[in-house]
């Protein structure tokens, strides 16, 4: 008798600016040889070095508009003036292949993510949701300020942002709190393999 293989993750994580989540998500990445990162879309033009189709998908503003007229996107948004959004055909088509799939998205994104799941059996079989932020603001507000990359005023802005993205937190399944790079990537892999072992996602003991 065949074991089925376990079915995937679709991992959405969220995080206010400056809480380490792009540093953590590469990492694990890297650590991790099942999990690949779902390519989102976006309006803006490509940046030095970016490729078509693996850093974004790059589509102009009338395409994009189409799509999300079709219901295409599980969530977008518009920030400074361009678009962003990420296709429900990009996740199932790596969930469908036995990815586990790993995607970072503001807490409204994730919000989307959540209430699609609702009404969609595939990715509400897959979805779990970890939040990433520092303990506290003023921690947050210090890392800000040594990444040295924001005026006074733009940090200011961030953190404005950051207060009502972390009063979302008790709407993810896991929080994190963070503290070093090693010690946050220690624990977003605990959340990996926790989900990972759940009876939806593994299969059962052979008994025969």
């Amino acid at each position: 008798m065949l074991q089925e293989s376990p079915a995937p993750l679709l991992l959405v994580i969220s995080a206010p600016s400056g809480a380490g989540k792009t540093t953590v998500c590469e990492r694990l990445l890297a650590a991790t040889p099942n999990l690949t990162r779902a390519i989102t879309c976006t309006t803006r033009p490509p940046r030095d070095g970016e490729k078509e189709g693996v850093d974004y998908h790059f589509l102009d503003p009338e395409t994009f508009l189409k799509r999300v007229q079709a219901g295409h996107f599980v969530e977008h948004a518009t920030v400074y003036g361009q678009s962003y959004g990420t296709l429900k055909s990009e996740l199932l088509d790596k969930l469908r292949m036995g990815k586990d799939v790993l995607l970072t998205v503001d807490v409204q994104g994730a919000a989307s993510i959540r209430a699609r799941a609702q009404i969609d059996a595939a990715l509400q079989r897959s979805l779990a949701t970890a939040f990433l932020t520092t303990p506290s603001i003023q921690i947050l507000e210090e890392r800000l300020k040594k990444r040295g990359k924001d005026s006074p005023a733009v940090i200011q802005r961030r953190l404005a942002v950051a207060r009502q993205e972390i009063a979302q937190w008790r709407h993810f399944d896991y929080l994190v709190i963070s503290t070093t790079i090693e010690e946050d990537l220690r624990r977003m892999r605990v959340v990996y393999e926790a989900e990972k072992m759940r009876q939806a996602r593994t299969p059962p003991p052979l008994c025969d």
